[in-house]
């Protein structure tokens, strides 16, 4: 049976310091008790600090991108080597935003060509992350104007074949997917709880496709897009949704336990 599995992207917000606070507080309202599999994904800059904390608590480490070059002329990029020497045990790919996709888009149209990336791109991060050992967590969604166009099948599978092209299955049986409506990122918007379940199963459908039936079984498929104390239990109980990619919900300690509480609650 798959285990529930919830992962807090802190994205740009919150310093080395503040992100301590943020855990311990998050591990008290817990009672240090986290029978689940727990991620915290702070910035890059508080990597170090953090990992301090994940050491010595029930919490995993994870970063929020990486780049598929152990070093070279890539400034301002980070490898999986530089995340290896920290112990990061997960880190997310494709997430939407770096893919220039944003569900409240808080910069000017002009700038969001600047963040993307490709699904090529993305396929080479996830080999070099399996290469250092570190679990990559593959998001994938669809904009509003795919879902309105009826593509969200087509996108989305589209997406995980790209990113795992000429991986073998053997190589795929702790990847981790996360479904993420970009039309539901950071909106306040949720996709509702059928229709998060029904592309949840499609993921799976096409992970049996392009690996095998065993890692589609295997494989803990995410929701991300707006998740809340609120709605948590309800889209955790679904068959194919094995937890939540949590955004900004996970920068209240207190909040986020509930979350978590929530896929515990779900089976965890």
């Amino acid at each position: 049976m798959r285990s529930k599995l919830v992962a807090g992207n802190w994205k740009m917000n919150k310093t080395s310091a503040e992100g301590e606070a943020l855990v311990e507080q998050f591990l008290d309202a817990m009672n240090d008790h986290v029978p689940i599999d727990v991620i915290v994904i702070p910035p890059y800059l508080s990597i170090p600090r953090i990992a301090e904390i994940c050491r010595r608590a029930p919490v995993k480490l994870g970063a929020q991108d990486v780049f598929w070059m152990d070093e070279g002329a890539f400034t301002s990029r980070v490898s999986a080597k530089q995340l290896h020497e920290f112990c990061a045990d997960y880190c997310l790919v494709g997430h939407s935003e770096t893919r220039g996709k944003f569900g409240q888009l808080e910069v000017p149209e002009t700038t969001v060509g600047y963040f993307a990336e490709t699904d090529e791109t993305i396929n080479l991060k996830i080999k070099k992350l399996m290469f250092y050992g570190i679990k990559p967590i593959l998001c994938v969604g669809e904009t509003l104007a795919e879902r309105e166009a009826g593509k969200t099948d087509e996108v989305i599978a589209s997406q995980i074949r790209g990113a795992l092209d000429g991986l073998e299955a053997a190589e795929l049986y702790e990847l981790i997917v996360a479904y993420e409506p970009v039309w539901a990122i950071g909106t306040g918007v949720t996709c509702d709880t059928p229709e998060a379940q029904r592309v949840c199963s499609q993921v799976r459908l096409v992970l049996a496709e392009v690996a095998d039936a065993d890692v589609a079984s295997n494989a803990r498929i995410l929701y991300g897009g707006s998740v809340k104390p609120g709605n948590a239990l309800e889209l955790f109980s679904q068959p194919d949704i094995d937890g939540g990619l949590v955004g900004g919900a996970s920068l209240d300690p207190k909040g986020f336990a509930d979350i978590v509480r929530s896929a515990i609650q779900a089976g965890g």
